[in-house]
């Protein structure tokens, strides 16, 4: 058997090398039809907020069950099959190699002068209108999502898995999925989707924390700001809508010394956002590999934290079991 830090070592060397293979059936597209058909059902037999609140409830224990089978399943042929089921699983969970992979894109024809083609890229990552946005536009789109997306993409998942293996990994990942879907405080969602964001809300409050306490640790190994990177954490993490994503993204503004948010355009309508950070200098396009770098680096310190944390657990547990 493979201890289960080998396993997300070793899931997280296959993200890095192989990222999102569109042939692999992802288990997070799995679970997404499967929300969408519970929607459904749940929706004509019951009240909104109810419904919302069955729909959450049936797909994660939808999702932990079938995940615990597959490994138990694979335990009954043979051990290293359970072993092997656990670290594809976990290799699912995490994002980080598609998410740099995926900005790195954006900055490709950004550094060539294709500012349609980075509009292009930058679109398939972010929600915003991408049409009409300038170079500088299409960079902090891109260095947000990385800020943003860090935590749900790559350090929680960790975190989840380094609690309760790859069940409570999928588990994260099936309550990401459907705040992604069910979220929005629209008319339609407002009422259903309550239950699942705020679980999304409460699954990412530790992550969120721990990740951004080490960006400027990030910061200071990779020469970049750790002081202003610390300073705006600590005055902007709370600017964002979001009661988790403010605290990395006031952390790589810092870390960068640029500024983020502000107004953007959502379906043709202005939406006007505060600023994070402090536009110390323009952003530039290599503000992007300088976000990766720090996405990457920050997310290594965030999990030896995780894996420092367990050991100290165990320990505590070993101490005080008879």
């Amino acid at each position: 058997m493979i201890g289960l830090e080998y396993q997300i070592l070793i899931a997280i060397l296959l993200d890095q090398l192989f990222g999102d293979p569109r042939w692999l059936p992802h288990p997070v597209r799995i679970i997404g039809a499967t929300c969408a058909g519970l929607e459904k059902v749940t929706r004509t037999l019951l009240p909104p907020f109810a419904a919302g609140i069955c729909t959450v409830t049936l797909i994660l224990g939808l999702t932990g069950l079938t995940t615990w089978g597959l490994i138990e399943g694979g335990a009954l042929i043979h051990p290293w099959l359970a072993d092997l089921t656990s670290i594809i699983l976990l290799y699912t969970t995490i994002a980080a190699g598609d998410l740099a992979g995926h900005s790195r894109q954006v900055y490709a024809p950004l550094a060539t002068g294709d500012l349609t083609e980075a509009r292009k890229r930058v679109g398939m990552i972010v929600g915003r209108d991408t049409a009409n946005l300038d170079e500088e536009g299409v960079t902090r789109a891109a260095v947000e999502s990385v800020a943003e997306s860090m935590v749900d993409g790559v350090t929680a998942p960790l975190f989840f898995a380094v609690l309760g293996g790859p069940v409570a990994a999928m588990l994260y990942k099936a309550v990401n999925t459907m705040d992604s879907m069910f979220g929005y405080k629209n008319e339609h969602n407002l009422q259903f989707g309550w239950g699942a964001a705020r679980l999304d809300d409460l699954a990412n409050f530790i992550p969120a924390r721990i990740t951004a306490l080490m960006i400027p640790a990030a910061a200071f190994l990779l020469r970049l700001d750790q002081k202003t990177s610390l300073f705006i954490l600590m005055r902007d993490r709370l600017k964002h809508a979001s009661p988790n994503s403010g605290h990395t993204e006031a952390a790589v503004a810092g870390a960068l010394g640029v500024q983020l948010g502000g107004s953007n355009r959502y379906f043709g309508n202005i939406l006007e956002k505060p600023t994070i950070g402090d536009a110390t200098r323009p952003i530039e396009p290599r503000d992007i590999l300088r976000a990766n770098r720090l996405m990457q680096l920050s997310s290594a310190l965030t999990l030896l934290a995780f894996f420092v944390l367990r050991q100290q657990s165990l320990a505590l547990q070993n101490y005080f079991t008879p």
